[in-house]
C-alpha cells in the first residue's frame, strides 16, 4: 500500500518537478534512508534481495528509502535528478519464481539511469530478462507485481507491470498519481512486444477490443477512482492545485487523512519522500521515521550532499535504525501532539532556510550541506532529549 504523486512543468508553481511518495508497509517493518555514493566497480555480479544479476561497471550515486531487510528500496533519487517510487499491484498473472523485487528494479533503475527514460528502459530490460517475484515483506506473507512513477526535470513515466508484461505512459507538463491498482487503460506510449496477442490468447479480452492494461488486474478497476479512496483523493489534490504545487504543499498531500494517504494501523506510512528537481540541482526532503503527519521532513541536496552517519550504507545494525527507534521512543514518551509540535517547528525553520537557498541566483554546496547537517542534528537532539 503506497501513494506516489508527481507534478511537472506548469503544474508546479515554479516549473520544477515536484515528487512525493508515502511508503505504506507493515507497522513494525523499519525503513531507513541510505546514501550509496557513485562508484566504479570490477564486480561481475550484484546480489539483489534474492538473486544475483550481472553488474555494470559504474553505478550512480543514490539516496534510497530502504526497508532494512531488502537490497532494493521503496523510493529514491539519483545524482542526475531521476526520482522513482513504486506501488504494489495485484494482477491475474501468476506469481513467478523468486526473482527481482519491484524494489530491486527501482534501485537498479536509479543506479543505471541518467534520465527518466534511461531508468525506464533499464527496468523494462531487467524485468523482461529476469522477471519479478518473491516475498515482498519481512514476515514473508506478501507478494505482488509493481507499478512505478519515474521522473526527471523534463518528463515522467508511469510504468505498470503484470509478471513480465508491461505498458508505459509518458507524462509531460502535468500531474499524475498511482496507488495500488493498475491505472493505464488504452492510452500508453510503449508496451511489451506481443502483449495484444497474449491478452487475447489468455482470454483477458477479445480480438476486436483495444488493449486495456487494467484487464490484467485481479479485480475490476472502476472507470474513475472514488474520491474517498487514496488514489482518488490524491488525484483531486493534484488537479485542484495544478499550477501552484510546491514542496511544502506536497508534504501536506502526504499528510492527508481524508482518503487515507497518510496511513495508520497494521499497515502504516513507514517512510515519506518529497523531492524538488531542476536541471541544476535537487533537494529531497526525507524522514527516516514513520508517520508523515507526526514527523519532520529534512532536506538532502544533490550536489552538496550531507547525510548523517546513521544513513550510510551497511548491513542491518542497531545504528542503521537509530533514528527510527529514537523517534518511536520519543513518540511514546511525549505523545503525538507534543512531539509533532516540536518537530513541526523545526521543519518549518529548515524549510525556510532551504527555500532561501533555492531562491538565490547561484547554488552554494557548502551552504546546502550546512543546512542538512543542522536539520538532522536539531531533530536528533530533540529526540534524544525526549527519551533521557
Amino acid at each position: 500500500m503506497c501513494d506516489t504523486l508527481v507534478a511537472l512543468g506548469t503544474a508546479s508553481k515554479d516549473g520544477s518537478m515536484i515528487f512525493g511518495k508515502n511508503s505504506d508497509r507493515p507497522y513494525n517493518e523499519i525503513q531507513t534512508i541510505v546514501f550509496y555514493p557513485h562508484r566504479k566497480t570490477t564486480e561481475k555480479q550484484v546480489k539483489c534481495t534474492y538473486i544475483s544479476i550481472p553488474q555494470v561497471t559504474e553505478t550512480y550515486g543514490i539516496i534510497l528509502s530502504q526497508p532494512v531487510w531488502m537490497w532494493g528500496g521503496e523510493m529514491g533519487a539519483n545524482e542526475f535528478g531521476v526520482v522513482i517510487g513504486n506501488e504494489a499491484v495485484w494482477t491475474k498473472e501468476p506469481d513467478g519464481p523468486t526473482a527481482l523485487l519491484g524494489m530491486d528494479l527501482l534501485r537498479l533503475g536509479l543506479e543505471r539511469g541518467r534520465t527518466a527514460k534511461d531508468s525506464l528502459e533499464t527496468i523494462i530490460q531487467l524485468l523482461e530478462e529476469f522477471g519479478q517475484g518473491g516475498n515482498c515483506s519481512e514476515d514473508g506473507h506478501m507478494t505482488y507485481h509493481n507499478s512505478f512513477i519515474i521522473a526527471d526535470p523534463q518528463e515522467a513515466w508511469v510504468l505498470e507491470t503484470a509478471g513480465k508484461w508491461w505498458v508505459a505512459e509518458k507524462i509531460n507538463n502535468n500531474v499524475r498519481n498511482i496507488s495500488n491498482e493498475l491505472s493505464i487503460r488504452t492510452k500508453f506510449d510503449k508496451s511489451a512486444k506481443g502483449i495484444e496477442e497474449y491478452t487475447v490468447k489468455v482470454g483477458y479480452q477479445s480480438a476486436n477490443q483495444e488493449l486495456d492494461f487494467t484487464r490484467f488486474s485481479s479485480s475490476d478497476v472502476p472507470d474513475s477512482p472514488s474520491p474517498f479512496c487514496r488514489e482518488g483523493r490524491a488525484r483531486i489534490l493534484l488537479e485542484n492545485n495544478k499550477g501552484s504545487i510546491t514542496p511544502d504543499l506536497m508534504m501536506e498531500f502526504l499528510r492527508d487523512h481524508n482518503g487515507g494517504i497518510c496511513m495508520h494501523g497494521g499497515f502504516r506510512s513507514t517512510a515519506s519522500l518529497v523531492s524538488r528537481v531542476t536541471p541544476e540541482f535537487s533537494v529531497h526532503w526525507v524522514m527516516g521515521t514513520p508517520n508523515p503527519c507526526l514527523g519532520m521532513f529534512k532536506p538532502i541536496f544533490i550536489p552538496g550532499t550531507y547525510v548523517p552517519p546513521y544513513f550510510m550504507p551497511g548491513s542491518f545494525t542497531k545504528n542503521s535504525a537509530e533514528l527510527w527507534l529514537a523517534y518511536e521512543k520519543a513518540l511514546n514518551r511525549l505523545g503525538q501532539k507534543q512531539l509533532y509540535s516540536k518537530l513541526s517547528e523545526l521543519e518549518q525553520k529548515f524549510y525556510k532556510k532551504t527555500k532561501d537557498l533555492i531562491s538565490r541566483s547561484t547554488f552554494n554546496e557548502e551552504h546546502a550541506k550546512a543546512i542538512s547537517k543542522a536539520a538532522f542534528d536539531a531533530e536528533w537532539m530533540l529526540l534524544k532529549s525526549a527519551v533521557k
